[in-house]
This record gives C-alpha cells, structure tokens and sequence, in this order.
C-alpha cells in the first residue's frame, strides 16, 4: 500500500506543477470501478475523461494488449504494420470513408487537420488561411490547438501564439456565418463541448458551418475527441446532427485505454498530405493499433449504442430531480450539469470523492460525467445517490 504523502512529496520535489491532484491514489480497475491504494472502493462517472468508455481491464482490450506486446511492439511507420493499416480502414469505414493519419493524443489528431487545412486552402490561392472557431471551445494545448483555443490562448503566458484564428460565439449562426469569407480555410468545431462543461452546439450553428464552407470551399472540421466512439449513443457524434464534416478528429476513448488519436478526411481530402508533409514517432504502434481495433469491434455495436441513449436520458432525469441542480445538459453518456448559485463545484467534487463517486467540475459551479459506456441502471440510479449524499 502506498502512502500518498510520499507520492504528493515526490510530486513537489520532482513533478512540473501543472495539475490539481486530489489525495488519492488509484492502483486497481474492473468495469465502472476502481480501488485506491487503500483498497477503497468507487463509482467512476469520469472514465480516465472519457479514456475508458469501456471501462477498466475489459477483457477483449487486454487480451489484445497482452497478445500483441508478445509479438511485438513496433517497428516504425517507415515499415508496414498490419495494426496500423486496419486500423486505418476501420476508422475510415466507420466514417469519413476517406483516408487516416493515426497519432497519439487529440491535440495531434488536431494538429494534423489545421496543417490539412491550411495545405488545402493554400492550394485553393489563400495567402494567409484563417480558421474559425467557436468561443468556450478546447482543441488543446500544443501551440496550433492551443491557438484555436481562447480559453487558454494566453498571448501573456505563451505568446506569440500562431495566427489566423477566429474565434465567434458558440450560439450565434450568424456570427459564424459572417465570419466564413474567402480566406476561410476551415470551421473547427466540437459538436458538444466538453471541457467548457457540456454544451450541445445547436443544430443550426452546425448547419451555418456547413453552409458557410461550401459557398467558400473550405472544410468543416468536427473535434470529436471526447464526443466520438459511443460517447453520445452513436460511434461518432456527428451522426446525430444534420451535418457531415470534411475531416474528423478522434481520440481519448479510440485507443481502449492507450494513447492513440486520429485524423478521418472524406475520400476528396485523402491526399492532400503528401509524404514529409506529417509524421508521428509511435503513432499507429502495434500495440495500440490492437487496442483500438479491439475497443472498435466492441463500441461499434447498435444494442451497446442504443443503451447509452437510454441511461443517459435516465441519469439526467435523475439529476433533475436534485434540487442543488438548476440545469442538465448532454447527449448519450456526455453529461453536465449546473449547481445553484450557493453550492461549490470544486467542494462537492471533493465530497464525492469521500463517499465513492469520481466525477469531473470543468469550471465553476459546473459538473461533468462521463461514465463508462456499460454501465448499468443500478449503476446510474446509484451515482445518482452518491451525488445527492455528497450535496447533502
């Protein structure tokens, strides 16, 4: 057993502080739980942040981790790998039925499709290509992604930052469509996003995007890191919604618990990066190439689908009926919530903690959950209870 004043010791000598790391360490998962160092038990309603859509150690994911590091675990993207090859397949078949840069992390897969971007609008004779995209948005933090994030692009922090960004408001069709002109290479946007606290794009910012591209031939871009393989009760979160995107990011939950991203163009884009253009040391790895294969062949299932559209509708009626909750928004199993003016997020977060429930707050009197995607009723009814415990 491990004493976590020593881990959070070792963490001030030796660890860059970037994070705010509750007191507690995790050594052990099955299913929607996991266990501490002190062999304690908990509900996880956050899932690694959406890492783990099928919760810990599914069986199919660790028999192809274990059976290809056998094997071996990797070679280089200079050499084929037939992981990485069907992989690509999968992605492209379940989706865009274009082409795939695998990567590591969303922030690259989101990388890959600026540089895209910009290469296509380039060859259409724009100088000096923008993106647009939506305020409260995250694409993440290498300095592309981060630029296209105004949360945190903080010109007094990392500046300069990369120009040709712009950013509007996420509920305004008409600002976007204002914004969309001829130097426009690409709109990116999330479909729900996650890290401002779950917040559903509304079908017709969606619509606006998709119109405003086609009239200037630039690309529609969907972040679906978080929102993609089943989150919101179908694989891609896009086939919800009345559009279709050019290029299709994934990550977080793509890799079965390993790290692996991705970049989906329709078949029109497939060859706009051309060799030298892009690369990634250990994208497409053996090992998480069979991973993510694996988690695939089992989110990719309509019954599966089909239940997380249903528990999430009960979970968040059940949410409604707390009365520290004044609002309840989501899709699927992507759910966030606001508290009363006089509740602390950051203080029931801690709360749960002690009485077994893990979930997310994204910001201020907010709250987020995104539960393994097998969960049961009795598991929702009961983080459901855990909440209502750890308010009251």
């Amino acid at each position: 057993m491990t004493d976590v004043s020593k881990l959070q010791d070792l963490e001030a000598r030796y660890a860059m502080p970037t994070y705010r790391r509750a007191p507690v360490e995790f050594v052990r998962g099955e299913g929607a739980r996991i266990w501490d160092s002190e062999d304690r038990e908990y509900l996880d309603f956050f899932a690694g942040l959406s890492v783990h859509n099928l919760g810990h150690c599914h069986p199919r994911i660790v028999e192809a981790i274990r059976d290809q590091a056998g094997k071996l675990a990797g070679s280089s993207n200079l050499y084929y790998s037939e992981p990485a090859m069907e992989l690509c397949r999968r992605l492209a078949e379940s989706s865009l039925r274009g082409k795939v840069f695998l990567a590591n992390t969303g922030t690259e897969a989101n990388e890959c499709a600026i540089k895209l971007a910009r290469k296509h609008a380039h060859a259409r004779g724009v100088d000096a290509p923008e993106i647009v995209v939506l305020e409260h948005g995250f694409h993440g933090r290498t300095m592309g992604s981060l630029s296209a994030t105004v949360k945190l692009a903080r010109e007094d922090f990392f500046g300069p930052l990369l120009p040709g960004f712009v950013a509007v408001p996420r509920d305004d069709a008409q600002a976007l469509r204002e914004a969309v002109n001829e130097r426009t290479a690409a709109v990116m946007i999330e479909p729900i996003q996650g890290e401002a606290g779950v917040f559903p794009i509304a079908d017709e910012v969606l619509v606006a995007a998709r119109e405003a591209c086609d009239e200037v031939g630039a690309l529609l871009i969907l972040d679906e890191v978080q929102t993609g393989m089943g989150r919101t009760g179908s694989l891609w979160a896009y086939e919800q919604t009345p559009v279709r995107p050019d290029v299709l990011t994934a990550a977080k939950a793509l890799g079965g618990g390993l790290p692996v991203g991705a970049a989906v163009t329709t078949p029109e884009l497939g060859d706009v990066l051309e060799p030298g253009d892009h690369g990634s040391t250990f994208a497409g790895g053996p090992i998480q190439a069979r991973a993510a294969l694996a988690a695939l062949d089992v989110i990719d299932d309509p019954e599966l689908l089909g239940r997380v559209r249903v528990l999430g509708e009960r979970f968040m009626d059940g949410l409604r009926r707390i009365d520290a909750v004044v609002d309840v928004r989501g899709r699927g199993l992507m759910v966030g919530l606001t508290l009363a003016p006089s509740f602390d997020a950051a203080k029931l977060a801690s709360e749960a903690l002690e009485v077994g429930l893990v979930l997310n707050v994204p910001g201020e009197r907010m709250v987020r959950f995104l539960p393994p995607l097998i969960v049961t009723e009795e598991d929702v009814d009961e983080a459901v209870a855990l909440l209502r415990a750890a308010i009251g």
